[in-house]
């Protein structure tokens, strides 16, 4: 009896292995695919991180096809992308208190709508592709301009600018670039 527990035992301790084995392949795998990366940015005590992964356009449409027109977007691909910040920004007049939110995005043809909810780590989409995204979470949401490029950008980005008094986080893929002005509370 004590013979066959200890091969129950190891039995199962094999099998946690092998599905955690196969757990981690299968993240390592999606996420070669859009790489994760992390995007800082410091300004006197300001620090500001973004994490997000990075879709490549691999001779897709992208906007208005791939990530549809009107439609939440997760901004990126794999898990929701994640904006932190250690003090309060004022962004398009509203105030956006240091914590960690996550980014979520209504892209347009003119204009898009950036949204910050406090809800974070979460993947960016539930099992029926639907945006994991709870509204009644949403901290602060405001409306900028798309631009139209010349050139395209085939990974999306993020990336941030200094412009005088204010900074802008920018997003980039195909040819659209879209900018969110930003500037350290007073």
């Amino acid at each position: 009896m004590r013979r066959f527990l200890v091969f129950v035992g190891i039995g199962v301790v094999v099998i946690i292995l092998l599905f955690v084995g196969i757990d981690t392949m299968n993240t390592r795998y999606q996420k070669s695919f859009s790489p994760e990366e992390a995007v800082n940015f410091e300004q006197g005590k300001l620090e500001i991180e973004v994490r997000y992964n990075r879709p490549y356009k691999k001779e897709r449409d992208i906007f208005g096809v791939l990530v549809p027109y009107g439609k939440v977007w997760r901004t990126g691909a794999n898990e929701a992308t994640i904006f932190s910040t250690n003090r309060d920004i004022v962004i398009e007049g509203k105030v956006l208190e240091a914590g960690k939110y996550s980014l979520w995005t209504i892209p347009d043809q003119e204009l898009w709508t950036i949204i910050f909810n406090r809800e974070h780590g979460q993947w960016g989409v539930n099992s029926e592709g639907e945006p994991n995204r709870d509204p009644k979470k949403d901290v602060l949401s405001v409306q900028v301009h798309a631009v139209q490029q010349q050139r395209e950008f085939e990974q999306f980005t993020i990336e941030f600018s200094k412009m005088k008094e204010d900074v802008e986080m920018v997003l980039l893929w195909d040819k659209t670039l879209v900018a969110l002005p930003f500037q350290q509370k007073p």
